[in-house]
């Protein structure tokens, strides 16, 4: 599906826009788990998500089509529109972006304030992506999916900085929302020809493709509940889902609670905020610390936007 030298040539427009993201070992959270953990600080992107290098290297190849670009229509819980937003505005597309009703207020201020036209519908991703699809169709406008081709390819430029700097990993635990991010790091293990597991993480409340592995096929969900909403996806990616049946070793699924003591971890170990997506690895990596200890392990701080108000209620109200 892709070659080394288009992950590379990939990774060089990305970094024409930032400079990458750096990784660290944190002793308190070796000390935590066991292990000698990595962590990817994809919470330092222009947007706090690794989302933005899919929607820099997609908007890119939509941007050389000359001038007169309708623009796109996507749907998203926050961080992939985010990046959209962020790339039309440099690449000069306009970006409309459906929401679910009640999605994080400050992802939607952040999404508004890069330039996006913010459209909210329905009471979940899913019916937000089916409005985003018929907005597509009613106004000329062209589609971008939450998982494609470029996104996948841009996204893995994340796991090739990492294995490039920090060799012999053991293993990488990823979130899974659609798939773009682990798919990216499946790609880039593989063109690196390295052993790393790559070990996919779900929550327990929306475990679309932990159900799709064990059943041999994509599984839907009738619902998603977790409160971290950049894994809340119900419906599998077809594409995806055999990437990951190829790919990892295994999912994990963890609770909203691991979650937020993952969040308070990483507060606590290292000073960074951590939204429940990008908390999500590490909440793995304590649940199978048993497992992971005396090993070298990868995890993707895969975003940082978490509401103020969710954190006040979800990670400080609890103990």
């Amino acid at each position: 599906m892709f070659s080394l030298a288009e992950l590379d040539a990939a990774l060089v427009r990305v970094h024409a826009a930032f400079a990458g993201t750096p990784q660290y070992a944190w002793p308190l959270l070796a000390a935590r788990t066991g292990a000698a953990v990595w962590v990817k600080h994809e919470n330092h992107t222009p947007t706090g998500s690794f989302k933005v290098r899919g929607g820099l290297v997609h908007m890119e190849r939509l941007a050389a089509g000359g001038p007169g670009h309708p623009g796109v229509v996507s749907a998203t819980r926050g961080n992939h529109g985010q990046s959209l937003a962020h790339a039309g505005a440099r690449f000069g597309i306009a970006v409309t972006i459906v929401v679910p009703v009640g999605n994080s207020t400050e992802k939607n201020a952040a999404m508004r304030a890069l330039g996006a036209r913010l459209i909210e519908h329905g009471d979940d991703f899913d019916a937000a992506r089916i409005e985003a699809m018929r907005l597509a169709e009613a106004e000329g406008l062209v589609f971008a999916p939450s998982f494609h081709r470029d996104l996948v390819l841009g996204v893995a430029t994340w796991a090739l900085e990492l294995f490039r700097a920090v060799p012999g990993l053991d293993a990488v635990y990823v979130p899974i929302g659609l798939g773009s991010g682990v798919c990216g790091a499946i790609m880039a293990r593989d063109l690196l020809g390295l052993a790393t597991e790559i070990i996919g993480v779900q929550s327990v409340g929306a475990p679309s493709y932990a159900r799709s592995l064990a059943a041999g096929r994509p599984v839907s969900l009738e619902s998603a509940m977790t409160r971290a909403d950049g894994i809340a996806v119900r419906i599998p990616d077809p594409a995806a889902f055999e990437m990951i049946r190829a790919g990892v070793s295994r999912i994990v699924t963890v609770t909203d609670d691991e979650i937020a003591a993952a969040i308070r971890a990483y507060w606590q170990d290292t000073h960074n905020l951590a939204e429940g997506a990008g908390a999500a690895p590490l909440a793995a990596l304590m649940q199978e610390a048993g497992v992971m200890a005396g090993k070298r392990v990868g995890l993707p701080l895969c975003g940082g936007n978490i509401d103020l108000a969710l954190f006040r209620d979800w990670v400080c109200g609890t103990t």
